[in-house]
């Protein structure tokens, strides 16, 4: 990159994070179906642009969406099994557990113990019917066909997965630890009905994922999905493409991933995932992850890369290492990666989530690239010496934030705060002692920043308990969930305000932010 491209966010907009498994719904999770259009429709009459989600993937052990078993699978609980109970493949009476289920938390032990079956159901019955189609979603056969190059690998890799008691690939008997074209034939009977069944869930996934979409569209929603930059072990990902990643000749990853101790945490985070061999990459031209990219692409707007840094530098934790403290920095892929991106998807919108200690050659990295970065509020006093997270610092080209998913409520670290940094965080903000989440919205609204998003949890000024992740855990995470009334009230009570601050701010997203002065349009 001999210059840096101009950046893509050219308009002022606003946003709200609300990851799909938080929304209303009545089989307990939330879903595409009618309380995401509820959803849809609330940021819409607010004037919010755009809706800012988690991965949307199949999630593995710890249920998050960081750790699937498919970057480009859906996840079958976000199914609305309303319209498969329309369409006569489910009876209200099988769907009861489900219906009795949490609707402020997702309990995923329940959930995993009642939703297959019922899905399984369904498949059954519509295979008995010998159809090709469900409710407008178009041909299942087509679906396959256009889709074949991930689906099949993944549907035999979870068909396996579950023929093998669920264990991971790597041990598996050797005939199946690596995928290949045919490997179909060699599947015992019952594994290939099961991965008939995880085709049909996508096309299911898929089909009510466009029309959500398109309705989002048509209500001028546009929505902000999120790549991780790593995948999992134990996915149909590294199964199906090995070359891809550092493992030795069995499968076990040669290092792993993670980041060294930081805010999060003393101990470091550590991921677990294997490290990509960038050298095998860059002799394909980057095609693994271009190919990753535009499917990406196909789904959402705008896409949040995750772990941006990682393509600087990344932490290399050597294999069977307890804690994350122990790794060391390597060099990562660094422009050319990004060039290639650019060659390959001149018209990508990206978002780069450089969180973290980031230092000054990441910094040059996302500029050369044209993204913008992310400023988070929640981190303006006491997370660096340069205070690049205070509003006073933020530049136009980036995203702005109260707090992201793997962040406290707002509401839940103002109430955290010792009383000193609670004294100047009052000082700075003009909050006079008040601990609500809606003082650091309208700031946050108010920052140079072209895109301004809000978690959910602050629009509606929960406490702690509201935390939807907490990095450096293991249990308690990615349940929390709000409700049909929580949304009405939210809309009764706030949206008037969100509305009249994104008039105030300029966030309508509807012109072009222009670096000259001209005479009122009138």
């Amino acid at each position: 990159m001999n210059s840096s491209p101009p950046s893509w966010l050219n308009t002022r907009a606003a946003g709200v994070l609300a990851h799909v498994s938080s929304l209303p719904g009545d089989f307990g999770i939330g879903n595409l179906g009618p309380g995401a259009r509820a959803f849809v429709d609330f940021l819409a009459d607010t004037g919010a642009r755009y809706w800012q989600i988690c991965p949307i993937g199949p999630t593995g052990y710890g249920d998050s969406p960081y750790q699937l078993f498919s970057g480009r699978a859906g996840n079958p609980y976000f199914i609305d099994l309303g319209e498969l109970i329309a369409g006569g493949l489910l009876q209200e009476s099988e769907v009861a557990g489900l219906r009795r289920l949490p609707t402020d938390r997702v309990d995923y032990g329940r959930l995993y113990e009642t939703f297959w079956p019922v899905l399984a159901q369904a498949h059954d019955r519509f295979s008995a019917r010998a159809a090709d189609e469900v409710g407008g979603m178009g041909s299942l056969a087509v679906f396959c066909q256009r889709n074949a190059g991930w689906l099949q690998p993944f549907t035999e890799f979870m068909a396996l997965k579950a023929h093998f008691g669920g264990g991971s690939w790597t041990n598996w008997p050797d005939e199946f630890r690596q995928w290949r074209p045919q490997l179909r034939s060699a599947l015992p009977a019952t594994a290939q009905r099961e991965a008939d069944r995880h085709a049909f869930y996508q096309y299911l996934f898929f089909g009510q994922w466009e029309r959500l979409r398109r309705h989002a569209a048509t209500r001028g929603v546009g929505i902000i999905g999120d790549v991780p930059i790593f995948v999992a072990l134990d996915s149909a990902d590294t199964w199906q493409n090995r070359a891809v990643f550092r493992l030795d000749p069995h499968g076990q990853p040669l290092a792993v991933a993670g980041v060294p101790p930081d805010y999060f945490s003393a101990l470091g985070q550590l991921w677990g995932n294997p490290l990509y061999d960038w050298e095998h990459l860059a002799r394909t031209g980057y095609a693994w992850w271009i190919d990753r990219l535009r499917a990406a692409f196909d789904l959402y707007d705008i896409i949040r890369l995750d772990h941006f840094r990682g393509f600087d530098t990344y932490w290399e934790i050597p294999a069977g290492a307890p804690d994350a403290r122990g790794g060391r920095w390597l060099k990562g892929p660094g422009r050319p990666f990004f060039e290639a991106v650019r060659a390959a998807l001149p018209e990508a919108r990206i978002i780069a989530e450089d969180l973290g200690y980031i230092g000054p050659d990441v910094v040059a990295l996302r500029r050369a690239a044209g993204l913008p970065g992310m400023k988070i509020l929640q981190f303006a006093y006491g997370h660096d010496a340069n205070n690049v997270n205070l509003p006073h610092c933020y530049p136009p080209e980036s995203v702005a934030y109260t707090g992201t998913h793997d962040n406290l409520t707002t509401r839940g670290w103002l109430e955290s705060l010792t009383p000193a940094a609670a004294a100047q965080i009052d000082e700075y903000f003009h909050l006079g002692g008040a601990r609500s989440a809606w003082p650091l919205i309208r700031t946050v609204l108010a920052t140079v920043s072209r895109l301004a998003v809000i978690p959910m949890q602050d629009l509606l000024d929960l406490p702690a308990t509201a935390t939807l992740n907490r990095p450096g855990t293991n249990e308690g995470n990615w349940q929390w969930r709000f409700d049909a009334a929580q949304l009405g009230s939210l809309a009764g009570a706030k949206a008037t305000t969100l509305s009249q601050w994104i008039d105030l701010y300029d966030r309508r997203g509807d012109h072009l932010i222009r670096d000259y002065s001209e005479p009122p349009h009138r």
